[in-house]
Order: structure tokens, then sequence, then C-alpha cells
């Protein structure tokens, strides 16, 4: 049970950075090559993790096939649902609204987007979640690079999309309600991926976490990095590099 509980309190900790980054988002008008710049930081950090953290454990549990196998899955559930969501109004949910043509719908402009985008929202904060749970199955011990990763990579996710739903008339209920719900569901998660996920094989756990991996790669390539060079341009590689290096240094402590 207590590890149970140390699971929940882990995805917790890295959901809550998407209500701080939302706070911040929606109180304070944050320079659009600031929000970019962290993106693209966040980004450099979560492809680390996913390497190293997550593609690397699987493989060397169970070997290249599954860990390929488990990766491509995970981006095709991801890609599937991202479509799906996209075609509802929820294209643009990490979008801060800066470009008129990458602003999130009001409901107004599309009924139901405001639905799509609780779920948009969850859908890129479950994958990241779950495998923090999981870590806790090698030893006990959570991955506190697979959470300093999540938590980094959420404030600018949170506060971008914040951002991005108060131009679209969104109000404050709505904005803290989806990422307070959000953060309830990174510990539901959390709790899910070492109850659940624990109970099977090592095999089935190396699957689970490539799964996890390619869910997470495409949505850094689809939702993270476009907004990142949208403003950060030609330092979008250098500052993402960075991000990468840090958390490649952590793993390596």
């Amino acid at each position: 049970m207590g590890d149970v509980l140390l699971a929940g309190v882990w995805g917790l900790v890295a959901g809550a950075a998407l209500l701080v980054g939302a706070l911040v988002g929606f109180a304070v008008r944050v320079p659009q090559k600031v929000i970019a710049g962290v993106m693209a930081f966040g980004a450099g950090v979560l492809i680390s993790a996913v390497s190293f953290e997550l593609v690397g454990d699987a493989y060397e549990e169970a070997g290249l096939a599954p860990a390929a196998v488990g990766t491509l899955v995970g981006a095709l559930a991801y890609t599937g649902g991202n479509v799906w969501l996209a075609r509802r109004g929820a294209r643009h949910r990490k979008r801060s609204g800066y470009r008129r043509a990458q602003a999130q719908p009001s409901e107004g402009e599309q009924g139901g987007s405001g639905m799509a985008l609780a779920l948009g929202a969850l859908l890129d904060g479950v994958p990241e979640s779950a495998v923090i749970g999981v870590s806790l199955l090698d030893g006990g011990a959570v991955s506190l690079v697979t959470v300093a990763a999540v938590f980094i990579s959420n404030v600018p996710e949170g506060l971008s999309s914040a951002a991005g739903m108060k131009k679209a008339g969104r109000g404050r209920g709505y904005v803290f309600g989806v990422w307070g719900a959000i953060a309830a569901a990174s510990m539901v998660s959390a709790v899910l991926g070492y109850a659940v996920i624990g109970a099977f094989s090592p095999a089935v756990i190396a699957g689970v976490t490539a799964v996890a991996a390619g869910a997470i790669l495409a949505m850094i390539a689809d939702t993270m990095i476009p907004e990142a060079f949208d403003d950060a341009h030609l330092a979008v590689g250098l500052i993402t590099v960075s991000g990468f290096l840090v958390s490649f240094a952590l793993s390596h402590l």
C-alpha cells in the first residue's frame, strides 16, 4: 500500500506542474519567445527521458522487437486519438493563441471543442503519469529523472494552453477545472501504472513502457515542438538540446 500511495503522490506532483503553468498563463502575459523557449527546453527533457529511461529500459528488459513494436503502437494510438480530437476542435490545444490561424476555437466557433480540449489534455497527460508509477516497479524507488522530465515539460504545456484557452474566451472555472482534473488524473494514472501493470511479467511491463514512450514521442513532435518553433525559430534546436543534456545528466548521476 505504501508504494501505491507513493506512486500517487509522485503522479500528483508531476501533474500539479500543469496547474502551476496554467496559473501563470492565465494571470500573466508571458512573452511568446519565453513560452517557446520553455516549451523547447521541456521537449528536450522529455526526449531524453523517453530515450534513456523508457525505451532504453524496455530494450534491456525485453529486447529490440518488443521495445520497437511497443513504441510504434504507442505512437499509432496517440496519433489516432489526436486525429479524432483535432477534428473536434482540439488541434491547437497547446497553442497560446498568439497567431489567429493556430488559436483554439471558442465554444461558439465549434461546439463541443471545450470537451475535446479537455480530452486532449487527458490524452497528453496519461502516458507520462503512467510511466511514473511503472518506474516504481524497478526496485521500489521512483525514477526522479522521469518525474523531473514530466514536471518540467508540464509547466510550459499548462502555461501555453491556458493562455490559449483564455484568448478563446474560456473562463477561469473552465481553465482550472480542466487542469485540476488532469492533475488528479495524473495521480490516478500513476497509481494504476504501478498497481495494475505491476501484476504482469517483466516483458509485458517493458512493452507497456515502450507504448507510453511512443505516445509521448508522438505528442512532443505533434504539439510541443511546433509551438516552440513558431517563436523560437533558429534557437529552438539549441534550447531543445540543452533540455536533452540536462535530463541526460540527471539520469547518469
